[in-house]
């Protein structure tokens, strides 16, 4: 088989004597195809804008918004029903439900503030215990104690976890706090005296 030269046209740069190449079509084999360029293009996106359904381990919590790889989505997330994707439907109706939350957290600080102006203004709670020598009282005064006196006094239901009190052993007075939001704290005052 009888090899054939490439078709090349020398530069103007390259000097004449350099044309050991031919630019002759007719000297170019009939049988040969023309090339074809080939362009690269840019690698394709496979990440996947997604809305966690519940807590994944390693990735997020609940309601979080996320960028993950498209096969990590269609192998994991999906088939266990751990997220979604990303649709402006769904956009709006996470919006509605952050604004939904925060209204409620909202009035919930609002009750314990109301609720701790009221246990302010109240003054004291007096508690009776029995005597015994000078200051002394018999047992310790406890938060359960506190809860019974707030729910005799004021119809309301506090819960025991949410009272500090400091030991108490002897007649006097002592402030109580009440932690009725992780914002709002009340102080009480809590009057000991013995019959």
């Amino acid at each position: 088989m009888a090899s054939t030269p490439l078709s090349w046209s020398p530069s103007p740069l390259l000097p004449k004597t350099f044309s050991g190449i031919t630019n002759d079509p007719s000297r170019v084999s009939p049988k040969r195809a023309p090339v074809t360029l080939v362009v690269a293009q840019k690698k394709a996106k496979k990440t996947r804008k997604v809305i966690l359904k519940e807590d994944v381990v390693k990735l997020g919590k609940k309601g979080q918004l996320l960028d993950v790889k498209a096969g990590y989505y269609r192998n994991f997330l999906l088939p266990m029903g751990m997220a979604q994707i990303v649709t402006p439907i769904l956009l709006k109706e996470m919006r509605v439900e952050e604004e939904r939350i925060e209204a409620e957290k909202k009035r919930v600080k609002e009750e314990a503030q109301q609720l701790a102006l009221i246990f302010e203004t109240v003054g004291a709670f007096k508690v009776k215990r029995k005597g015994g020598k000078g200051k002394q009282i018999f047992g310790t005064v406890t938060s359960q104690d506190l809860v019974d006196i707030i729910k005799a006094q004021l119809q309301r239901d506090v819960d025991k976890r949410m009272i500090s009190l400091p030991e108490i052993r002897e007649t006097g007075e002592y402030i109580a706090e009440l932690k009725l939001h992780p914002e709002v704290t009340a102080r009480v005052r809590v009057n000991v005296y013995a019959n």
